[in-house]
């Protein structure tokens, strides 16, 4: 898969083999464990660039702590993030419909397949999104029934603040994640922040669940982070707040905050005529975990998400 190699020598006196997008040490053997980071499959969904970019520079500040492999995907769709379009240009498709491919295939079965067959063998995967322009989330795992048994354990060391199970962005099975996992390989689904931008604390919050991740599996043996206990959640659990009348809103809370039954969360509001058109409450307690950031909106757009208690 990778044929030039070139070795590095670093400021901490360690070194590392760089193989296009493969960080190993000097030394790799068949014993060393392995992850890949997946980023772009989305165009306009930027925050996997932020994570990918600080996971290759912890790594390389301290290359003695290497013990494994770090193979980075940062950009999957190329000419989407150009063009920050979240479809493959030209064929307006969604690449994250288009898993596992077909080697036979044509140009874009190739592709995808040629993807899953450079991750296959890792031992663990993070398939890294973003929210839309229209929403910000906070960090999130996002896990498919199917899988959830098998991946909670791994998905409470990403320091994320939410687990939600049978996330329905998650189930589709033609997604780069159900693919891999289909195929044996632990992959996540790490959603965060919102597209068309980079929430460096987002990052660098996910940055270090990776790491202690890295430290459990045996790939890194530098100081470990730690990680918080993340909220764990089902569909049955969130509550989906939607907008009954057309106007701009106006948000009276920040995110990833704690809401009670009744709480004024924003309004709806008429700028012409110069009046409130309709206050968004909540109709059960829990945490406010998406907000919605774009403020025109249309009856029944989505303007939070409340995991409740």
């Amino acid at each position: 898969m990778i044929e030039s190699i070139i070795s590095m020598e670093l400021p901490a006196g360690g070194h590392l083999a760089i193989r296009r997008n493969r960080i190993c040490p000097e030394q790799e053997t068949k014993q060393c464990r392995r992850i890949s980071l997946v980023s772009g499959i989305h165009g306009d969904e930027l925050e996997g660039q932020y994570i990918c970019y600080e996971t290759a520079r912890r790594v390389k500040e301290h290359p003695e702590y290497l013990k494994g492999i770090v193979d980075i995907y940062p950009a999957l769709n190329p000419l989407g993030i150009d063009m920050a379009s979240r479809t493959v240009l030209r064929l307006e498709m969604d690449m994250n419909r288009m898993f596992p491919g077909d080697a036979s295939g044509d140009m874009m079965e190739r592709i995808t397949a040629a993807v899953v067959d450079s991750i296959i063998g890792s031992d663990i995967c993070m398939d890294l999104h973003a929210s839309d322009i229209f929403v910000r989330e906070i960090p999130q795992v996002r896990l498919s029934e199917d899988f959830a048994e098998a991946l909670l354990p791994y998905a409470k060391m990403t320091n994320a603040d939410m687990i939600w199970m049978n996330a329905t962005a998650t189930v589709h099975e033609s997604t780069l994640a159900h693919s891999l996992n289909l195929l044996g390989v632990p992959t996540l689904v790490l959603e965060m922040g919102q597209g068309h931008d980079i929430h460096r604390s987002f990052g660098n919050q996910i940055v270090d669940g990776i790491f202690h991740i890295m430290s459990e599996m045996g790939i890194w043996e530098g100081p470990e982070p730690v990680v918080q206990e993340p909220a764990v959640s089902s569909d049955g659990e969130v509550e989906f707040i939607r907008s009954a009348v057309d106007g701009v809103f106006l948000p009276l809370i920040e995110h990833n905050h704690y809401v009670k039954k009744g709480d004024l969360i924003g309004e709806v509001v008429d700028p012409f005529e110069g009046t409130v058109k309709q206050q968004i409450r909540t109709e059960r307690g829990g945490l406010l975990f998406t907000l919605r950031a774009y403020p025109v909106v249309y009856e029944g757009d989505l303007l939070a998400r409340i995991l409740t208690e």
